[in-house]
């Protein structure tokens, strides 16, 4: 979940200085209890790229086996609020304006992450030759990176198709699903929604027991797997939405679906057996099942005087920490990898970069993302 709209101000009640809960720019009330849970998952998986390439990826030793699942999550949350914010706005609303609003919501943060990762390209200390590019090549990367697009591998970037900053596959999927929304979604009725997750579900799962694993999508060599991955969550987020007054009032709090993403998360990896792929099997329940049911409950859930905080907090920060992180990673990667540091250096530097991304992307979002998008906003309504 990216948004619910037009994020306005950050507003408290006139008594006793408590948080209220955000609106948009529509008047709705946020769902504070998923914007908290979407922070949660963020920071799994910076928490998962960090400790993943201290080991070295590992298997036996990486320790939040399931944290790529989270992007599935985000999928989710997407198709989910996008119906929240927009669904009652047609035909009011163009398709012009949908697609406009969506940039702004997006896009700033895209150029931000593309930018960290060109400085990472060119600047990183210990990459030795391991980064040497033609100039032709790099610029092309930037370029595409820019507009969100793939473009063809960087050396030391794996097969990525966004090798500036790896994430942003992730970026280009929300992209295609926001268009899919515009274009055809919307117009669909509630009872073929569901019948479309049904028949991506079945392909979903098939892919995953297949590849044992949902960590496929954002390299060339399985670039197909990019749009099952998002097919499926976003369409049942959509339709949980539209049918959400149909479906059992589940209540858990905050802090319990907290709970639940991490225990999810940090479940071992399963063995194959019988040439059957449990893991891949595991995680398909998960995106299947599980998650559909965490975003019913938190949807319902109250985050509570106590928690709103929290949750608005997690919320805001969750999209700048998950676009902005991995520029950063690039360049520990290469450290650990070239300049081998003790374990005890490389437990110290991996639990200071946590602090500190987060520093970044809170700089981000306030120095940049936000006076971007109310400037962007403001052009958008005097047009």
């Amino acid at each position: 979940m990216t948004d619910v709209a037009e994020r306005t101000i950050w507003e408290t009640t006139s008594g006793g200085g408590d948080i209220a809960p955000d609106r948009t720019a529509t008047g709705k009330p946020h769902f504070e209890v998923l914007d908290g849970l979407r922070g949660v998952a963020a920071m799994l998986v910076v928490l998962f790229h960090i400790q993943g390439i201290t080991v070295n990826w590992d298997g036996a030793k990486v320790f939040f086996h399931h944290a790529p699942l989270a992007v599935d999550f985000f999928f989710a949350l997407s198709g989910f609020v996008i119906g929240y914010a927009y669904d009652d706005r047609w035909p009011r609303m163009t398709v012009g304006r949908f697609f406009a609003l969506r940039l702004i919501r997006l896009h700033p943060m895209v150029i931000v992450g593309t930018l960290l990762g060109f400085a990472s390209y060119l600047l990183d200390p210990y990459a030795g030759a391991a980064q040497a590019v033609s100039w032709s090549a790099l610029l092309i990367a930037l370029a595409m990176g820019l507009l969100a697009l793939p473009s063809p591998s960087l050396p030391n970037r794996w097969t990525d198709t966004h090798p500036l900053n790896g994430p942003c596959w992730s970026l280009f999927q929300e992209y295609l699903g926001n268009i899919a929304y515009a274009l055809v979604l919307r117009r669909l009725p509630t009872r073929i929604l569901g019948l479309l997750a049904v028949l991506s579900a079945v392909v979903l799962a098939v892919c995953a027991v297949h590849f044992g694993t949902f960590d496929c999508g954002s390299g060339w060599d399985h670039l197909w797997m990019a749009p099952v991955r998002l097919s499926f969550p976003f369409l049942t987020g959509l339709w949980l939405y539209r049918v959400r007054d149909r479906l059992p009032r589940m209540s858990l709090g905050y802090l319990p679906l907290t709970l639940i993403l991490i225990a999810i998360v940090i479940f071992p990896t399963l063995p194959e057996i019988g040439g059957f792929k449990l893991n891949g099997a595991y995680e398909a329940l998960c995106v299947i099942l599980l998650f559909p049911a965490i975003i019913v409950a938190g949807a319902h859930s109250d985050a509570g005087r106590g928690l709103m905080g929290l949750c608005k907090a997690s919320g805001r920060i969750s999209y700048p920490i998950y676009i902005t992180h991995f520029p950063f990673l690039y360049v520990w990667m290469n450290y650990v990898a070239n300049a081998h540091p003790s374990p005890q250096r490389m437990l110290a530097i991996g639990a200071a970069l946590v602090p500190f991304l987060l520093l970044v992307a809170r700089g981000a979002l306030i120095v940049w993302d936000e006076p971007v998008r109310a400037r962007l906003r403001a052009s958008l309504r005097r047009g």
